[in-house]
């Protein structure tokens, strides 16, 4: 279901975006085709519109355009899975617990194992040290607690990549427009005028335009979603803290009070 969602998506962005950057196929020298004598309505075929400024970013803008679908692939994914009932299933903790209440340590362990999830992962491992005592368990939950949250942190992190890179690959396509408008600028002696520089500035405006109508939604997204992993790792702590406290009674080893040593007698008596 999930991997129909996202090829659904990169497709339909992917038959935008092609169409789009095939309008500028032509190079700069290509003949102009003949003007047709129907009547053009307003609006339709223009360049001008938003996919006929896109497509003139070039290979540039091409590879902002793709990982705009890459952000887009991976937010959806983000909301599908970084969800309260897909890491803490409804039920479990209550289950676990009621079978740890009654030191039914292999049941439980199975009841985890059957329904794979963040806060099963911590719960088997905290049953895998049942044997240890309470001090085992409790740093084999903070292991997999730090594991599984950090596996969520790289999950997402992918964002924060895509929100850095484009914008650097917008100023490369500024770099890029520039440098075809100096051009312009030597070959001519000078003479250039402003319709023979305004090809290469128009390309440094449109891939800086680009790269940061990417990058805004992506950092956006990564920080929400960065919110929300914090949150569920701290619900998946406490919830755990509750699941364990029939086995912590069990588990806790009271230390015996220490007797003082016998207070020697003063120096000068015998």
């Amino acid at each position: 279901m999930k991997r129909t969602v996202l090829c659904t998506v990169v497709i339909a962005v992917l038959g935008l975006v092609w169409p789009a950057h095939g309008v500028s196929a032509q190079g700069p020298d290509a003949t102009p085709a003949a003007p047709s004598s129907e009547p053009v309505e307003e609006g339709s075929g223009s360049p001008e519109g938003i996919w006929g400024i896109l497509s003139a970013g070039g290979p540039v803008g091409l590879l902002i355009m793709l990982l705009s679908v890459a952000a887009v692939a991976l937010a959806i994914e983000h909301i599908m899975t970084i969800r309260e009932p897909v890491l803490m299933p409804p039920g479990l903790s209550d289950e676990v617990r009621s079978l740890l209440s009654e030191g039914k340590l292999a049941p439980a362990r199975q009841r985890c194992h059957r329904e794979p999830s963040f806060l099963s992962f911590v719960l088997e491992a905290g049953l895998a040290e049942a044997d240890g005592g309470w001090a085992a368990i409790e740093k084999a939950v903070e292991d997999a607690t730090a594991d599984q949250s950090a596996r969520l942190f790289r999950k997402i992190e992918y964002l924060s990549v895509i929100g850095n890179i484009a914008p650097m690959l917008g100023l490369l396509g500024t770099v890029i427009g520039m440098i075809f408008a100096f051009r312009e600028v030597a070959d001519t002696q000078g003479a250039a005028r402003a319709a023979d520089l305004a090809e290469g500035i128009y390309l440094a405006l449109v891939t800086t335009v680009e790269g940061l109508i990417v990058a805004i939604p992506s950092l956006a997204a990564f920080a929400v979603f960065r919110n929300r992993v914090d949150q569920l790792v701290a619900e998946v702590s406490y919830v755990t803290q509750h699941v364990f406290a029939p086995l912590k009674r069990t588990r806790t080893k009271r230390s015996p009070k220490a007797t003082p040593p016998p207070t020697p007698p003063p120096v000068g008596e015998r």
